[in-house]
């Protein structure tokens, strides 16, 4: 009962990591706002949330890329559960791939719009009602937040933003009593990277990537965010944590 009672957002949580990030949020007896773009993908995620005994669950559509979703997402969750305790900023995409030179100029806006705006955005409004309460916050990054990847500039330029943008706010906020940390997850099993599992050449690619000799589990990401979020992890802020299989190390 690591949340138990506490109110909890997690944006992107239609699927993958962030619908996981929600289920452990709900096993610990968390109160979970749920939001994403995808309104089917959210509401399913919070049917399953509501299956569980005990859990209460609503679902906030909201596009992070638009700063005034991301204030109306923040007070929805203040409107229904009356305070915000825990955030973790996950909503992300992949967005094209292409030389930097090569790469369109709409596609750069829309991936940094998503996953470094978007981190932004929650962050502006999640932390005035965090500071209320000594909450904590965990910002889904990648390993890309630390190495380059070719063919992935606004991604990889995104995600090491995302790195420092926790690294600052930590530094901002935790004298005032809100923790701040990123987690780096390395390829998992999602939505987002199914396409590429479907060739057996780059699945084998992939997986030679990570020493451990696998790709990750969505619910493996969920347990490290889980702990950084609760009490357990109190000494713990401005802080980048790979969940990697030891792909960093290579």
């Amino acid at each position: 009962m690591l949340l138990k009672d506490k109110v909890c957002l997690v944006t992107g949580a239609a699927s993958g990591i962030g619908r996981a990030i929600a289920l452990a949020y709900g096993r610990e007896r968390a109160k979970v706002v749920v939001s994403d773009v995808n309104v089917a993908g959210g509401e399913e995620t919070v049917e399953l949330l509501r299956a569980m005994s005990d859990t209460n669950a609503v679902f906030v559509p909201a596009d992070v890329s638009v700063a005034s979703d991301c204030e109306r997402l923040v007070a929805r969750c203040v409107e229904v559960f009356g305070r915000l305790d825990v955030a973790c900023n996950n909503a992300g995409i992949g967005g094209d791939l292409a030389p930097t030179a090569d790469y369109p100029l709409d596609a750069w806006q829309r991936v940094i719009g998503v996953n470094l705006s978007g981190v932004f955005h929650c962050m502006k409004y999640e932390l005035p009602e965090l500071l209320k309460t000594g909450g904590s916050i965990v910002n889904v990054a990648s390993i890309l937040g630390s190495v380059g990847f070719a063919n992935a500039p606004a991604y990889t330029a995104a995600k090491h933003g995302v790195v420092g943008l926790t690294k600052t706010a930590a530094l901002e906020y935790s004298p005032r009593g809100v923790r701040i940390n990123a987690v780096g997850p390395a390829f998992i099993h999602t939505p987002m990277i199914a396409g590429l599992e479907e060739d057996p050449a780059t699945q084998a690619l992939l997986v030679s990537r990570h020493p451990i000799g696998r790709i990750g589990d969505a619910s493996e990401v969920a347990e490290l965010v889980l702990w950084l979020n609760s009490s357990r992890a109190s000494f713990c802020t401005g802080a980048y944590f790979p969940v990697d299989g030891g792909y960093l190390s290579l």
